[in-house]
């Protein structure tokens, strides 16, 4: 196992354990997480524990060629009265998805450094959300990195309505032209929709600008 300081570097990702843990310590600057990212590597934690980063193998994954929308999905598509926007409300769209109460943690690994960090990345171009509003109030909503090499790092996701988030997420996906949704690890949610594992070395190679 790695210990990290205040030096910019992450060890080799084959060097991850069986899980996918890398390396402990460090810190959320904008140039470390860039590095992380683009090498593969993301952060994940419970507020009571150090920092932790990971690069899992396999790597759960989507290709948006792939995705699958059932038919009452793609009717609701077309009949819903949601409102989708892009990067209109990031820093509420963290905080709501910081917000919920997942299986097997015991807080939330979306702390306030974590919201200050990724909030930053925003500023900068780096990372992006996804509102879904229903009658003007934010019901659902995404956020990720985008690493601007046709990758994108999906991190979270809420929603306050059924279905809320999952619009969000289809619409983006057929309307972007990512080569690559990262989902970093197998949920039942994102597997109805397609996503898969592939190997941490063929993930690697489509970080390859």
């Amino acid at each position: 196992m790695y210990f990290l300081n205040e030096d910019l570097w992450f060890p080799n990702v084959n060097e991850a354990t069986p899980d996918g843990l890398l390396a402990i310590g460090g810190d959320l600057s904008v140039e470390r997480l860039l590095l992380a990212y683009r090498s593969g590597i993301f952060p994940w934690f419970e507020s009571e524990e150090p920092l932790l980063w990971w690069s899992p193998d396999p790597r759960f994954v989507l290709f948006p060629e792939k995705l699958k929308v059932s038919k009452s999905m793609k009717q609701l598509l077309r009949n819903s009265n949601f409102v989708l926007t892009v990067n209109k409300a990031f820093k509420d769209v963290i905080k709501e998805c910081s917000k919920i109460n997942r299986a097997g943690q015991l807080g939330t690994w979306i702390t306030s450094n974590m919201i200050e960090a990724y909030t930053e990345l925003h500023k900068l171009g780096y990372a992006k959300s996804i509102e879904v509003w229903k009658d003007n109030e934010l019901v659902g909503g995404l956020y990720g990195v985008d690493l601007n090499n046709g990758v994108f790092c999906g991190e979270s996701m809420f929603s306050k309505v059924s279905n809320a988030s999952k619009v969000g997420f289809i619409s983006f996906v057929q309307n972007t032209n990512y080569k690559l949704i990262d989902c970093q690890v197998y949920t039942n949610h994102l597997g109805s929709l397609g996503a898969e594992d592939i190997s941490r070395a063929k993930f690697l190679s489509y970080l390859k600008v």
